[in-house]
């Protein structure tokens, strides 16, 4: 079979809703070239281990990558994702360039090619992220190893919405602690929460591929039995007193279930944001203290923004 290449020039604000478009239209095996991952590789604490050629990146905004299969359907469903892309503007999001491309590729080069850029990533003091087919031997004694298979539809893991919700994992979650995590994608969040001493997660998201690749990873690391994974919006008819609710997902999304987020904390819970923007700090910040939530911490990396408040009374 032949596959078609779509390649999306845009920025690191739209590159959230511009995966989801792909993967709703039936893309595979999703990329994200952006030059600052080289930055990373170069100049990071952790000691990430990416095999990446420079050549392959844009000297600025973000390429995103993904594949189609070359049918009669083709053009229609380009053309569905152009104007699903150009719809973001309506929401304020800077879709900067937003330059289309397609290229063919065969199905040895499909299956192959995204895996190039997934290598073993220590993404905190504890926690490495190594894809299933990598074999990788721990540095540390007390170090983490999630093995992950992104099932060709989610993200690594080492992105930076990504690592910011992990590195706040590991800085405040307790033995024992009970999490939800809100848009579980790949399960990452989830499954770090238990390595990390959670007694229980609730992984919700709409996506019913997302609970499988949830589900998936979850047994790959051992960890199936303490994740209950449930296809759900947001928090809608969620009623459950947890210690931490961790969300990695867009800031216009996360205002929406501030409410719902303070209902199923426990006094004292901790509510883990990430997923925003520079531009959309504020909107979250405001609309968290609103509920009442007291803002413990505000971390940063490159253009993205984790917020960590907490329900007091």
């Amino acid at each position: 079979m032949k596959w078609s290449e779509i390649c999306i020039h845009t920025t690191n604000e739209a590159v959230e809703p511009i995966s989801n478009i792909l993967h709703e239209t039936g893309a595979s095996g999703l990329v994200i070239e952006e030059p600052l991952e080289l930055v990373n590789m170069e100049d990071t604490p952790f000691g990430e281990i990416y095999e990446l050629d420079p050549n392959d990146f844009p000297d600025e905004g973000v390429r995103i990558k993904a594949y189609l299969p070359m049918n009669s359907f083709l053009g229609e469903t380009v053309a569905e994702i152009k104007q699903a892309i150009n719809n973001l503007l309506v929401y304020d999001i800077d879709i900067g360039q937003n330059h289309v491309t397609l290229s063919e590729v065969h199905e040895e080069e499909w299956a192959t090619a995204w895996k190039k850029y997934y290598k073993p990533a220590k993404i905190s003091e504890k926690i490495t992220i190594t894809p299933t087919w990598e074999q990788y031997t721990p540095v540390d004694s007390d170090e983490i190893i999630i093995e992950l298979d992104p099932g060709m539809a989610f993200g690594t893991g080492t992105h930076p919405t990504t690592v910011l919700s992990v590195q706040a994992l590991e800085a405040y979650l307790k033995e024992g602690d009970t999490v939800i995590d809100v848009g579980s994608g790949s399960g990452i969040l989830s499954i770090a929460s238990v390595l990390l001493g959670a007694s229980e997660v609730h992984a919700f998201d709409l996506d019913d591929i997302a609970i499988k690749s949830t589900t998936i990873n979850a047994k790959i690391n051992k960890v199936d039995n303490k994740i209950i994974a449930k296809q759900n919006n947001l928090l809608d008819q969620v009623n459950k007193k947890v210690n931490i609710i961790v969300s990695n997902i867009l800031a216009e999304i996360i205002v929406r279930f501030v409410d719902e987020a303070w209902d199923n904390l426990e006094d004292g819970g901790l509510f883990i944001t990430s997923g925003i923007i520079q531009g959309k700090k504020q909107l979250v910040f405001d609309r968290l203290k609103e509920s009442g939530f007291e803002i413990l911490a505000i971390n940063e990396m490159e253009d993205w923004i984790s917020i960590i408040a907490k329900k007091t009374l």
